[in-house]
């Protein structure tokens, strides 16, 4: 039987949390797993949040300011919780947890992938995401400050401002995937496919598409956005520059929050849209191919502005939730 047309989106308020920055699904359950900043993680079976943390590790996160608890990821047949924090030293730090949902995560199992020292207290990038390959992929700044004062961006030789590859199955060093990002607070692979959600530095927000290969150039501090950054003019040849770009001031833009492809069954109509938002602008935005271009949807007069938009998560269903600092949203189709 056809679904009704669609007329739109709309949220539904689904939790208070202090601070939610992801929800991940636990394969064959109607599990998922929900990450706050303060370094906790909780359960969320569709309807409510659990009354405890299934992992608290709140005492060896730094929450404060861009720090603190930034990513979750967990893979089918893995008893395994994959983290991406901020020590309290100020490194950023990559690990997993061993344990389940049901009996909870034990903070004393922790297996350290990655710690990387961090040269100022921003930029520390956020997302981690298991792609095609079973690698687990880790977005990290260019190290802070502004202006990539640390050079980094271009910097082959160190992680920060990378894309970074992780190994896990073969217990490998981390490697650099791709490199010149500033701040890739959120990306998402979708399939062989990965979009970017870059943060810009003070005219244009990115998001960049691009396949899932090794040793692309996102451009920083080269180009901020399609821009030559600090110039007039620059070289932008060998560079993946990006698909879109939101200048600062539109509709309160100051830094990109992205952002999930939607692939859920409650609303057909935006499979294969990639969602983003603003932590300023707080509106709900979104991008896909059609005729072999680009194009953009703004679904805010629809869904409104509920306040600084920090993250999304998909349900095992795969459908689509918006966290703000405050609480969690399900959008849903209006029919």
């Amino acid at each position: 039987m056809p679904l009704p047309e669609l007329v739109g989106l709309a949220y539904e308020t689904v939790a208070e949390l202090p601070f939610p920055v992801q929800m991940v699904p636990v394969a064959g359950t109607n599990d998922s797993l929900v990450a706050t900043k303060d370094g906790r993680v909780w359960v969320f079976d569709g309807s409510s949040i659990s009354d405890q943390p299934v992992l608290d590790i709140s005492d060896q996160v730094r929450n404060e300011g861009e720090r603190g608890l930034l990513s979750i990821a967990v893979r089918s047949d893995d008893p395994l919780l994959y983290t991406h924090y901020t020590a309290n030293d100020g490194d950023t730090v990559v690990s997993n947890f061993r344990g389940s949902v049901a009996e909870g995560f034990d903070p004393g199992t922790e297996t350290i992938l990655l710690r990387h020292a961090q040269p100022a207290a921003n930029h520390n990038g956020g997302m981690i995401q298991f792609g095609p390959d079973d690698a687990l992929y880790v977005g990290l700044g260019d190290g802070g400050g502004g202006g990539d004062q640390f050079g980094n961006g271009q910097n082959q030789e160190t992680l920060l401002g990378g894309l970074v590859r992780i190994d896990v199955a073969a217990e490998a060093e981390p490697t650099l995937y791709g490199y010149g990002l500033r701040n890739p607070w959120r990306f998402w692979i979708d399939g062989g496919t990965i979009y970017i959600a870059d943060v810009g530095q003070r005219r244009y927000e990115e998001v960049t598409v691009a396949e899932m290969e090794s040793g692309h150039n996102y451009g920083w501090p080269i180009t901020e956005g399609s821009h030559c950054y600090g110039s007039s003019d620059c070289d932008t040849s060998g560079q993946v520059l990006p698909v879109i770009e939101i200048e600062h001031g539109d509709a309160g833009t100051c830094s990109i929050t992205g952002g999930i492809v939607y692939r859920g069954t409650e609303i057909p109509e935006i499979d294969g849209h990639f969602f983003y938002s603003d932590y300023c602008g707080g509106y709900l935005r979104s991008i896909h191919r059609a005729g072999g271009e680009w194009v953009e949807t703004d679904w805010t007069d629809q869904v409104g502005v509920p306040g600084q938009i920090v993250g999304f998560g998909l349900d095992p269903m795969g459908e689509m939730y918006v966290f703000t600092t405050t609480g969690m949203l399900e959008v849903v189709p209006v029919r």
